[in-house]
C-alpha cells in the first residue's frame, strides 16, 4: 500500500470526511487538521506510517505537523496524475485527464525546499535534467531512493598491489564511487553517529565548477542540493563531531543560513577566512578589489561537547627576526616577555625561548597556506609536487596543509573522517598520512582515475604535500567499491549515444528490464513514428531519461537476493559484510 493509500485508509475511519458516494471532503479534513481536531489526530497517531510522517517527538511529547499534513491533503496525488507519451505529450494531467500544459486554470506549485534533489554528476561533456522528489508529497519515492544500495567491484589496494575483497575490517578505509546522496544514505546503516570530522568542498554554483556537476543551478536548486546532503551528513557525525564546508563568496551567506537550519544556529562554531593568494598577476586585471579568499563554515553536531584541539601556527621568519632577537650563551634565540610587576612596581621580564614556543594561537584568518594549482595528469606522470603551476588545469586544488590543519583541530589518531565531494582526493591523501580512517565519495570516472592513482602513490611513500612534514614513508591500505548500477547504466548509455539507432536500442533494452517510471504507459510509446524522429538527438535523450524509474538508478540492498538483478555472489558477500550482516 502506497503512502497516499495509507492516508486515505486512515481517513475513511471517520465518516465526516467522505460523502455518501465515497468522495473525499478535502476541506473538511484540512479544517479539522488546522483546528487540531482530537479525533483526527488520534486516527493519524494510531497508524504507524502516518504517526512516523506527521508527528515529531519533543522530550517525550508527540507534536503534530499540521502544515505538513495540509500539504499532503491538498496534493494532486489524490487525483489520477500520470505521465504519458513523449516530449510535449509527457506531462501531468488534471482531474479531467487534460494535460496541464494545455490548461489555463491549473497551476503547478513545486516547493524545492521540501524536495530531495538526486543531483547526479555526469560525463564531462554531457548534462541531464535534475530529479526532484517532494518529501511530503512523494515519501514512498524518497524512501526507495534512499534505501541502502548494493556494492560491487570491491578491491583492496595495498603496497603489494590490488586484490579482490569480499569482506571488510574495523580499520578499513573506503573510496566509494556513486552518487553522493545515495552513498550518504547507504552509509547510515553502518556509520551513523561514527564520523568524527567531515570536510567538503562542494560545487560553488558558479557555472564553471571544475568537476562538472550539471548546469549551473538556480540558487534554490543549489540550496536544495546542499540541504539534502547536509541533513544526512549531520546524522553521520558523532555527538562531538564537526563539519567544515568550503565555499566561496557567491553562495556563502545563503549557505550560512541553510546550515544554521540544518545544524542549529547554536552549533555554529566559526567562519574561517582562507586567504589563498595575493592580488598579483592576472588577479589584478579588474578595477574592483581583488578577491583572494574563500570561506570555510565550521559547525558542530553539539557545540558544548564538540571535539576541539588547540592548534598553533608556526612563527614566520619575519616574526622570528623581529621578536626573537636575543640569544644566550648557547646560541638559543629568545624574546623578552613581561610577566607582571614585582613588589616595587618594576616590570618582570622573562625569557621565552624559540625552541620551546608552540607558535601563534590559531585565528579564524588563515593566510599562511597558499592555493595549489596542479595538472591532474601530473599524477600519471609521477610529478606530484603540489607547488607546481600548470596553466592547462583551471581548477585550484586545496593543499594538503589546509586539510591537515582542519583534521588537527577536530580529530585524534584513528578517528573516521569523511569527504563526499572528493574531487582529486586531497582530503583522503591527507587523512591517510595522518593515520586517520577515511571514507571518500566520488562519482565521475575521470576523478576516480586520478584518485586511485594518487592514493596508490601515497601508499608507495610519495613525497608531495605534507609528506615531508610528517616524515611519511608509505604503507596502509584502502578498499575501493562502487554502487551497483541498475538504471544508472542506461543513463550512462544514453549520455554516450550518438545516433537515433543507439536510442532505439537502449529503449528496447530498457523495455526488457521493466524498470520504467510507473507514470509511463510503454504501449503509448512509438519510437518508429515520424513524430519521434522529428525530435533532435538531445530531445530524444531527454525523453528517454524521463522514462526511467529514477528510484532504480542503483540496486537496493533489500532487493539483492532477487534473481532479476543478478547480483554476483562475491558482491553479495562484500555488501553483507559492509552492512554488518555476516
Amino acid at each position: 500500500m502506497s503512502f497516499f493509500e495509507t492516508v486515505l485508509a486512515v481517513l475513511k475511519q471517520d465518516e465526516r470526511f467522505f460523502t455518501a458516494d465515497g468522495e473525499l471532503l478535502r476541506n473538511a479534513v484540512y479544517e479539522s487538521a488546522m483546528k487540531m481536531d482530537s479525533n483526527l489526530l488520534k486516527l493519524l497517531y494510531q497508524n504507524e506510517t502516518t504517526r512516523a510522517r506527521f508527528f515529531t517527538d519533543v522530550d517525550g511529547i508527540s507534536v503534530f505537523d499540521k502544515v505538513g499534513f495540509g500539504w499532503v491533503i491538498n496534493n494532486r496525488e489524490f487525483l489520477p496524475d500520470s505521465y504519458t507519451r513523449y516530449k510535449n505529450k509527457i506531462g501531468l494531467t488534471n482531474g479531467n485527464g487534460d494535460y496541464i500544459s494545455t490548461s489555463n486554470d491549473v497551476e503547478l506549485v513545486f516547493p524545492y525546499k521540501d524536495c530531495v534533489l538526486e543531483g547526479g554528476q555526469t560525463r564531462e561533456d554531457q548534462k541531464r535534467s535534475e530529479i526532484f522528489y517532494n518529501e511530503m508529497l512523494a515519501p514512498d519515492e524518497v524512501n526507495r531512493l534512499l534505501y541502502p544500495k548494493v556494492l560491487t567491484n570491491a578491491k583492496r589496494y595495498t603496497a603489494d598491489g590490488i586484490a579482490a575483497v569480499d569482506s571488510i575490517t574495523d580499520t578499513d578505509n573506503f573510496i566509494i564511487k556513486g552518487n553522493n546522496l545515495l552513498v550518504l544514505a547507504s552509509l547510515l546503516k553502518t556509520f551513523e553517529g561514527k564520523i568524527r570530522c567531515i570536510y567538503i568542498d562542494p560545487p560553488f554554483n558558479t557555472g564553471s565548477d571544475s568537476f562538472n556537476y550539471n548546469d549551473k543551478f538556480t540558487r534554490s536548486t543549489w540550496l536544495t542540493f546542499m540541504k539534502n546532503r547536509l541533513s544526512l551528513a549531520r546524522r553521520l557525525l558523532t555527538n562531538d563531531g564537526n563539519i567544515f564546508i568550503h565555499i566561496d563568496i557567491n553562495q556563502s551567506h545563503y549557505l550560512k543560513v541553510l546550515a544554521d537550519e540544518v545544524f542549529g544556529e547554536e552549533n555554529f562554531v566559526e567562519e574561517i577566512i582562507w586567504a589563498y593568494g595575493s592580488p598579483s598577476g592576472g588577479r589584478a586585471a579588474t578595477p574592483k578589489p581583488v578577491n583572494i579568499h574563500d570561506y570555510i563554515l565550521h559547525y558542530s553536531k553539539n557545540y558544548s561537547s564538540r571535539k576541539q584541539n588547540r592548534v598553533y601556527v608556526p612563527y614566520s621568519e619575519k616574526y622570528i627576526k623581529d621578536w626573537f632577537k636575543y640569544s644566550d650563551e648557547d646560541g638559543r634565540l629568545y624574546q623578552r616577555r613581561q610577566r607582571g610587576k614585582d613588589e616595587n612596581g618594576s616590570a618582570i621580564w622573562v625569557k621565552q625561548y624559540l625552541d620551546e614556543s608552540k607558535g601563534v594561537p590559531l585565528s579564524t584568518v588563515w593566510s599562511d597556506i597558499q592555493q595549489v594549482y596542479a595538472d591532474p595528469r601530473a599524477y600519471k606522470e609521477g610529478n606530484t609536487a603540489d607547488v607546481e603551476v600548470i596553466k592547462e588545469f583551471s581548477g585550484g586544488q586545496k593543499p594538503e596543509a589546509l586539510i591537515k590543519r582542519i583534521f588537527e583541530m577536530t580529530t585524534d589518531d584513528g578517528d573516521i573522517v569523511l569527504d563526499f565531494h572528493l574531487g582529486t582526493g586531497t582530503s583522503i591523501a591527507t587523512a591517510h598520512k595522518m593515520g586517520l580512517r577515511y571514507i571518500g565519495v566520488e562519482q565521475l570516472d575521470s576523478q576516480i582515475t586520478i584518485i586511485l592513482e594518487r592514493m596508490t602513490k601515497v601508499i608507495g611513500g610519495e613525497t608531495a604535500g605534507i609528506s615531508k612534514t610528517l616524515n611519511w614513508q608509505g604503507g596502509g591500505s584502502f578498499v575501493y567499491c562502487e554502487l551497483a548500477k541498475l538504471n544508472q547504466k542506461y543513463i550512462d548509455d544514453i549520455q554516450m549515444a550518438t545516433t537515433d539507432s543507439d536510442i532505439v536500442t537502449i529503449w528496447n533494452e530498457i523495455l526488457q528490464t521493466g524498470f520504467i517510471s510507473c507514470k509511463i504507459n510503454p504501449s503509448e510509446i512509438d519510437m518508429t513514428s515520424n513524430e519521434f524522429f522529428d525530435l533532435s538527438l538531445d530531445d530524444k535523450k531527454r525523453f528517454l531519461m524521463e522514462l526511467l524509474d529514477k528510484n532504480q538508478l542503483y540496486v537496493n540492498y533489500c532487493d539483492m537476493e532477487d534473481e532479476t538483478f543478478a547480483v554476483p555472489e562475491e558482491d553479495k558477500a562484500f555488501t553483507n559484510s559492509f552492512y554488518g550482516e555476516m
